[in-house]
C-alpha cells in the first residue's frame, strides 16, 4: 500500500510517499480502507516533533480517517465488514494518511449517512474538540453567553454551530471577510480581531471557547464574568495565578475521540444540525504540499483533505 511516512523530524520536505505492506489489525483495531484523511494543526507538530506524545520513528502521519471496514481485529463488536466510518486512528494520532489504516475500534464510529467520505474526513478531531470544549468542559447552558476565540477556524466553525444549537448568546472573533460566514453558522456579534480590543466589547461572557492561545487566550480572561470558564486546546495550562486573580476557572484538555461523541456528532450532521467545513482537497500523494499548507501557504478555508481513494 502507498503511505505518507516520516523518518526524522522536521519541515513539510521530510514528507515522503513509500510502498509498504498492509497492516493485520490487532485486539481492538480495525482496518480501514482509507477513502480521506483529515489534515490538522497536530499532524504537523508530530511531523515536526513538537506534539508532547510519545512517538517512535518512521511513522506515517495523520489521524482523522474516513473509509470503509476491511478487516476487524479480535474483540471487536458493533461493526462489519464493508461498514462506512470515520473517526480518529489512535492516540498517538498517526498512521490515517494511507491506503489501509489501523485504528482503534472504540475511537470509530459510523459514518455520518449524509456526509461525503472527504467531509466526514475532516469532522472527527475538530468537532469532538469542540464538543468536549462546550458541553464536557464549560457545561454550556441555554441562556448563556459564549466568546468563541477564532470562529473561522476549524474547531471554532464547530463551537459556533454547537452553541448556537445549544442555545447560547454566540459572540466570535474573526478576519473581517469571514463575518458573513461565521454569522451564518449561528454568531450574533462577530468582531474584527485586528481591529478592536474584543475584551473590551464582549464584556461579563459566561465562557470563553480559546482555538488561538498566547496573548489572546490571557487577553480574554478580561471579558469572563466572575465564576466564569476559559476552555483551551491550544496553549499550556493558565497559570492558576492568572485565573484566580480574575475570579474565572481555567481548562486545558487533549481531545478524546470515543463512538460515543462520534455518533452524537453524526446524529447533528444527518439531523442538518452541523454543517462540514471542507477546505482545499489534495491527493494522497500531494501531502507534503497539504503541510505547507498548514504553514501559511494559500489555501481554501476549511478542513484541507487528502483524497486517498
Amino acid at each position: 500500500m502507498e503511505a505518507i511516512e516520516i523518518s526524522r523530524y522536521g519541515p513539510p520536505d521530510v514528507i515522503q510517499l513509500v510502498d509498504m505492506p498492509c497492516p493485520e489489525p490487532g485486539t481492538g483495531q480495525l482496518r480501514v480502507r482509507v477513502i480521506a484523511a483529515g489534515v490538522g494543526p497536530w499532524d504537523a507538530l508530530i511531523r515536526e516533533g513538537q506534539s508532547g506524545i510519545p512517538q517512535t520513528l518512521p511513522l506515517i502521519l495523520g489521524s482523522d480517517i474516513a473509509g470503509v471496514v476491511d478487516a476487524i481485529g479480535a474483540g471487536v463488536s458493533g461493526f462489519n465488514l464493508g461498514d462506512e466510518v470515520y473517526g480518529l486512528t489512535n492516540g498517538t494520532f498517526t498512521g490515517g494518511y494511507a491506503e489501509y489504516a489501523l485504528a482503534s475500534a472504540a475511537s470509530m464510529a459510523r459514518k455520518p449517512r449524509s456526509l461525503t467520505f472527504i467531509e466526514a474526513a475532516g469532522a472527527p478531531v475538530v468537532s469532538v474538540t469542540a464538543w468536549q470544549m462546550l458541553l464536557d468542559y464549560a457545561h454550556a447552558a441555554a441562556g448563556q453567553r459564549v466568546l468563541i476565540l477564532g470562529g473561522a477556524g476549524n474547531v471554532g466553525a464547530y463551537a459556533v454551530q454547537l452553541a448556537r444549537n445549544a442555545g447560547l448568546e454566540v459572540l466570535a472573533t474573526a478576519a473581517a471577510n469571514d463575518f458573513d460566514y461565521v454569522r451564518g453558522l449561528g454568531a450574533t456579534t462577530v468582531m474584527d480581531y485586528r481591529q478592536i480590543r474584543f475584551e473590551e466589547m464582549a464584556r461579563t461572557v459566561d465562557i470563553v471557547i480559546d482555538s488561538i492561545g498566547g496573548e489572546t487566550r490571557e487577553r480574554s480572561v478580561a471579558a469572563v464574568k466572575s465564576g466564569g470558564i476559559v476552555v483551551s486546546v491550544v496553549s499550556p495550562p493558565m497559570p492558576s495565578e492568572i485565573a484566580a486573580m480574575a475570579g474565572v476557572r481555567s481548562a486545558f484538555f487533549f481531545v478524546d475521540v470515543t463512538t460515543s461523541r462520534l455518533n452524537a456528532i453524526a446524529e447533528l450532521f444527518d439531523g442538518k444540525k452541523l454543517v462540514p467545513q471542507v477546505g482545499t482537497v489534495l491527493p494522497l500523494a500531494d501531502a507534503r504540499v497539504a503541510h505547507q499548507m498548514l504553514a501559511g501557504a494559500p489555501h481554501k478555508r476549511g478542513k484541507i483533505t487528502l483524497r486517498v481513494s
